[in-house]
């Protein structure tokens, strides 16, 4: 995929024409396949193809914002000169010669999806649904499936910007329902990386992901309810990410910061959370779920501490949140796809690793929760205020670890939580999401070692 240097800067030229001070096209062709398994049997397959342009232009710190799918230069000019109409009365600006790089690294990806042929994948997702079933007879539904995707874009802005990426994706795909006749439970596992079918041999076992999401729909069916009240809790590392990338990531992105509506606002320097507390967000790591070589701005992506030993250093921010912030743009721009303006948003997002040993965290505690696995959640990022389930969670007594608990929801607020952490383990983990913001749906990895929150409300019965 390749746009016309000549062609582009024609088009740059039109978008600015009426006084706009900054002006950016992103382009991009991007291939997605998946296969669904249920019932034991394939139900479905197919391949998409979606092709088309955004059209960015800058008055100020006021954006306009216009796509299409004809990526012609007929089309391109006549979208230029759309997002042009808006501008009224911005100071303008001369757009610079381009330099032209690449970010694409062949050798990472060893077996693009559109080499691997269907019949392949279909083996994965067999192999899968085969290793949940044989877990119990209480295993009564299993649904499968693999989805790949392999994104080419094309950025390229009035400041020179002239850039090529390719982005691949793998994802497996497990849900197993347990029952005993009267009701039911469900535990999932769905591993995925910024890589080609090698998934498969480097990464992802397909019948260990089955068993383990059959192993939690059948732990959860015979768990007694979570009591419900104030107490320590445990969350184990990978998904356990969840809560930060919740609880405080939200708050910590340009899009609340900016405008002054998240409870981070101004606190740069300022001690936000325990000293025991490391967070970073990553986009270079080679390989994982959020990782790209560069931002939907066409800006490298970053290795960027948040907070440093409890102390709030940096917020994530992209161009336009740059300008409003007077702030330097940390490569965190990211998009759906060209439908929908870049905004900031979070990449590879962790606590790191500590030095607390994960045993004493959990014979030192008390009475509380352990919480094995992470469900969805949801937050306020102005206030910080969040809502999680527990998938699977345990109930922890006198320091030892007695049963299984269903039905456990985690309540509180990010900047409470985070000074509340008392015990930060030595092995960080990451797992896989999807993450909805103003720019769409993202891929993004959260990861943390086992913690320990000295006090925090559980929902339950």
């Amino acid at each position: 995929m390749m746009l016309d240097r000549n062609i582009a800067a024609e088009v740059l030229a039109r978008a600015v024409k009426t006084g706009g001070d900054f002006a950016e096209i992103f382009l991009e062709d991007t291939t997605k396949s998946n296969i669904a398994l249920k019932s034991g049997r394939i139900e479905s397959m197919g391949t998409a193809r979606e092709h088309g342009a955004g059209i960015r232009v800058f008055e100020g710190t006021k954006a306009i914002y216009v796509f299409t799918n004809d990526t012609s230069r007929e089309g391109l000019m006549e979208c230029a000169a759309q997002a042009a109409a808006a501008v009224r009365s911005g100071k303008g600006c001369t757009p610079v010669g381009f330099s032209h790089w690449s970010t694409a690294r062949p050798e990472e990806i060893r077996i693009l999806p559109a080499d691997a042929e269907a019949a392949r994948k279909a083996e994965k997702v067999r192999a899968a649904n085969a290793a949940a079933r044989a877990v119990s007879p209480e295993i009564v539904q299993v649904t499968c499936g693999f989805r790949d995707v392999t994104q080419d874009v094309l950025i390229c802005n009035t400041e020179g910007v002239f850039v090529t990426d390719r982005r691949v994706l793998s994802r497996l795909m497990i849900s197993a329902v347990a029952s005993d006749g009267k009701e039911n439970q469900t535990g999932s596992c769905n591993p995925g990386a910024g890589m080609g079918f090698e998934i498969f041999e480097e990464r992802v076992d397909p019948e260990a992901c089955g068993r383990l999401a059959a192993e939690k729909a059948v732990t959860m069916l015979h768990a007694d309810s979570c009591p419900a009240g104030v107490y320590p809790v445990v969350i184990d590392g990978g998904f356990g990410g969840v809560i930060f990338h919740e609880a405080c990531g939200h708050s910590l992105e340009a899009t609340s910061v900016a405008y002054g509506i998240s409870e981070f606002s101004g606190k740069l320097g300022q001690q936000i959370a325990a000293p025991c507390v490391t967070a970073v967000d990553d986009g270079t790591i080679p390989g994982e779920w959020g990782s790209t070589h560069i931002d939907d701005e066409g800006m490298p992506t970053s290795k960027l501490t948040l907070i440093e030993n409890g102390i709030l250093v940096n917020y994530m921010i992209d161009k336009l949140g740059g300008r409003r912030m007077n702030m330097a743009p940390t490569g965190s721009g990211r998009r759906e796809s060209y439908q929908w303006a870049p905004t900031s948003r979070m990449r590879n997002t962790y606590i790191a690793a500590g030095t607390d040993d994960e045993a004493e965290m959990i014979a030192t505690m008390g009475t509380g929760l352990y919480a094995k696995s992470m469900g969805g959640g949801s937050v306020n990022p102005a206030t910080g205020e969040f809502n999680f389930s527990v998938e699977v969670g345990y109930w922890v007594e006198d320091g030892k670890i007695l049963r299984p608990v269903r039905g456990a929801s985690l309540i509180g607020k990010g900047g409470e939580v985070l000074m509340r952490i008392d015990r930060v383990g030595k092995k960080m983990t990451m797992a896989q999401g999807m993450c909805g913001s103003a720019s769409g749906s993202v891929p993004v990895n959260v990861g943390q070692p086992m913690i320990r929150v000295s006090s925090l409300t559980v929902g339950g019965k």
